[in-house]
């Protein structure tokens, strides 16, 4: 059996992991590699892409900083996460503000020092990076709109890195990009409504605060009508292979979503909604292998 000594450690392990929210940077992660292989740089040998140092860096360099920024904003709304997730805080408040902040300063320094093994230009956007996910975790996610903006963008711009180091620059990737970046908008205003609690007692002036839940759900209704537009267009007018079944499925799930919007009520009603929105993300992830299911095997060697 363990010592109560190790299982400490072990807690505040699984305490780091929870604060890091170390799933969601293995599916970043996974979702960086695939759209290497399926959508960035299809032409490519698999293993040249799998064995190149330059994007394992550059991938660890964005989880890195990711993880960084799960903490920094896990640092500013300790207090507001204690009303909003209570169970989840009194997990992540075993490793305190003090290791919190070592740990933010660390994986940062890494990500920039792993960064100039690519190139000085990597160090520049990585740290860019990371200040802008300060900035937003300190000013602007309090600021209707604008905070809800910047969150999405954040969440997308590891894509961003992939995508000028392979140098491809084909619109169906942009329309990919544009059907990910609405669905998480839309989810960052359904995250709103769920936490509008904790929000308020922090002072946070978020669109449900400022203009209600009716006013938030048709700004929540336009996003995911606008997400059915790239939807389309990739099932009709790109060759997306069999990840077409995915993007048909998302517009009949999308309509369901919209439907159960506006007969929400309750936290656990936009909880729903949010799982929803988080579970096309996820699915869209490894849905990417539908592009070509032959794929890998014709590009080992």
């Amino acid at each position: 059996m363990l010592s109560r000594k190790n299982k400490l450690f072990l807690l505040k392990g699984l305490s780091l992991f929870s604060i890091i929210r170390g799933y969601n940077v293995l599916v970043i992660t996974l979702a960086q590699y695939l759209a290497s292989v399926y959508i960035l740089a299809p032409d490519l040998p698999l293993r040249q892409i799998i064995f190149d140092p330059n994007l394992f860096v550059l991938v660890l360099a964005s989880a890195l900083v990711i993880s960084g920024g799960y903490i920094i904003n896990s640092f500013y709304d300790s207090e507001k996460d204690l009303i909003n997730r209570p169970h989840k805080t009194m997990l992540d408040r075993l490793v305190n503000q003090q290791t919190k902040l070592s740990a933010y300063f660390v994986f940062n320094f890494l990500a920039v020092f792993f960064a100039s093994y690519v190139s000085f230009r990597a160090v520049v956007f990585f740290s860019i990076y990371i200040f802008a996910i300060w900035f937003y975790s300190h000013r602007l996610k309090k600021i209707p709109v604008i905070g809800n903006l910047v969150s999405a963008t954040l969440i997308i711009v590891p894509f961003f890195a992939i995508l000028v180091y392979y140098r491809n620059f084909e619109p169906v990737i942009f329309v990919h990009a544009v059907f990910l970046f609405l669905i998480i908008l839309a989810r960052e205003v359904v995250k709103d409504l769920e936490n509008i609690a904790g929000d308020m007692a922090q002072n946070y002036k978020t669109i449900p605060i400022l203009y209600g839940a009716v006013i938030s759900k048709i700004v929540i209704s336009v996003l995911i009508g606008l997400t059915i537009i790239p939807a389309l267009l990739l099932i009709d007018k790109f060759d997306v292979g069999y990840m077409y079944i995915y993007f048909t499925g998302c517009i009949f799930l999308l309509i369901v979503f919209l439907y159960l919007l506006w007969m929400a009520k309750s936290k656990k009603d936009y909880v729903l909604l949010h799982n929803i929105l988080k579970f096309i993300i996820v699915l869209g992830v490894f849905s990417i292998l539908l592009i070509d299911i032959d794929l890998v095997l014709n590009r080992i060697v």
